[in-house]
């Protein structure tokens, strides 16, 4: 005998018969330990459950009732909570009624009286189980969509309020976007926030790299193939495009497309529908495409590698995502946010990132941009100690890349004058500079600029610099 269930687990009995009514609610309470309530008939139930919204774990629902009968209860009742499992009990044993009924969405169908009480008790517990099971992904379902809440893409940059914006103006329809950014600009995350906040939100959101893929193997791994229709396919296979029917397919890295699936790919976009790799039936889709990509299409285009009419099929509606370089201002809010999250999952204390860690960080011209960030934050947390320090940041190469960098835009600066700088102010900023970047140790500063010592020191003493 299976265990008893959790005493919160609640259960709704309607019968217009008292007898009935009672004889549940005691052999619920006996057999399963489960809260019962009853109702007499179907309109009290209605103006409880349309009022009160308290959802029960199952329904045992009486089809002949005066009034509202049991037919009209359960049409109701699912357009509030189709997730709900209704068993449907009649006196009636009418095959009509029966289909009527689970065409409606009941669970199952039993028939008065009911002879075997065993069996009937293993169908309220699966019953149960299949509600907690909905329960629990509309749960996980939530959590999802709470991740990719647009408050939850940290950003405080002006450039990024304009792409909020944009993806704002695409969550009430199902218009086809385009997002335009390099690698690493989190275009995936978008995507995810667009399909999590839009009325898809609780279908498939599924993801393909176009590059990712063998070009001969994409389009059975888009649309699927049949048994035998090329060699190795020992079995029918389901693509994406049925995968994520009446949700969002996410094509990453679209410009990688041969031109041959592209011609494929614009069908599909133009009549909703396609076949699987060697088959014969036409399969409707009714899902929004999302396309990504790294590359400026209409180069593609002009160069012959990307199909015209599929650009401008996919790019109604283009976001052009900006690389972290020029939203510097969210990057001490990003490094945070990656200290906290790798420090929980080495189970580490949290760590603090030194100012003179956060200004290279900041300083830094990050080409691979949110993801090369990350990753460089998850090594500084496994190596540092209690602070995250400049040390603590890949050595000789990124702190080259940030001295290559800075003197970059020192001469970007320069080249802005409207006359030539005096050259001996020039010598005399880069004494200044060598001299303060080495903590005021003589030797170092001479060494940075290939001089002497006595050389610096004289020179210090030319041009006034304080020792």
């Amino acid at each position: 005998m299976e265990t008893k269930l959790n005493k919160n687990t609640l259960v709704y009995v309607v019968d217009d018969e008292e007898i009935i009514r009672e004889f549940f609610k005691d052999w619920l309470h006996l057999t399963l330990n489960c809260q019962v309530q009853t109702f007499e008939n179907g309109k009290k139930f209605l103006e409880f459950f349309t009022k009160e919204m308290i959802y029960p774990d199952v329904i045992l629902l009486d089809l002949m009732m005066p009034e509202v009968n049991g037919i009209a209860v359960l049409g109701k009742m699912k357009e509030i909570a189709p997730e709900i499992p209704v068993i449907v009990i009649s006196a009636q044993n009418l095959i009509e009624t029966a289909v009527q009924a689970m065409h409606l969405g009941a669970y199952d169908y039993v028939s008065k009286p009911i002879d075997d009480f065993d069996k009937f008790e293993i169908l309220i517990r699966n019953a149960i189980k299949n509600s907690n099971l909905s329960k629990e992904v509309k749960r996980l379902k939530d959590l999802v969509s709470e991740k990719f809440n647009f408050s939850n893409i940290l950003s405080q940059s002006p450039k990024m309020e304009k792409v909020f914006s944009l993806m704002e103006k695409t969550l009430s329809n199902d218009v086809t976007v385009a997002l335009y950014g390099e690698s690493g600009t989190g275009k995936e995350l978008i995507a995810k926030a667009i399909h999590y906040n839009s009325n898809r939100k609780n279908e498939p959101f599924v993801v393909i790299n176009c590059t990712a893929i063998p070009k001969d193997l994409l389009e059975s791994e888009l649309f699927g193939h049949e048994k035998g229709s090329f060699t190795g396919a020992i079995a029918q296979k389901i693509g994406k495009f049925e995968h994520a029917n009446n949700g969002t397919i996410f094509l990453d890295e679209i410009g990688d497309m041969s031109i041959e699936l592209q011609a494929k790919l614009l069908r599909v976009l133009q009549t909703r529908e396609f076949q699987r790799v060697g088959g014969n039936d036409t399969i409707k889709t009714n899902l929004r495409i999302i396309s990504a990509t790294n590359k400026d299409l209409r180069d593609e285009v002009k160069k012959g590698i990307f199909r015209e009419d599929l650009f401008y099929r996919l790019t109604t509606f283009p976001i052009n995502l900006p690389p972290l370089r020029e939203r510097k201002e969210d990057i001490p809010l990003l490094a945070e946010y990656f200290v906290n999250k790798f420090c929980k999952k080495f189970d580490f204390p949290i760590k603090k990132i030194s100012k003179n860690a956060l200004k290279n960080l900041v300083n830094y011209d990050w080409n691979g941009n949110i993801r090369e960030l990350e990753n460089m934050i998850e090594r500084c947390v496994l190596i540092s100690n209690e602070i995250i320090t400049e040390e603590d940041l890949p050595i000789e190469d990124y702190h080259q890349k940030i001295k290559t960098q800075n003197i970059s835009s020192l001469f970007e600066n320069l080249q802005s004058l409207s006359e030539v700088p005096d050259f001996e102010f020039i010598k005399e900023k880069a004494l200044e500079v060598a001299y303060k970047l080495s903590d005021k140790n003589i030797s170092e500063a001479a060494k940075a600029l290939g001089l002497g010592r006595a050389t610096f020191y004289r020179l210090m003493k030319k041009y006034n610099i304080e020792n």
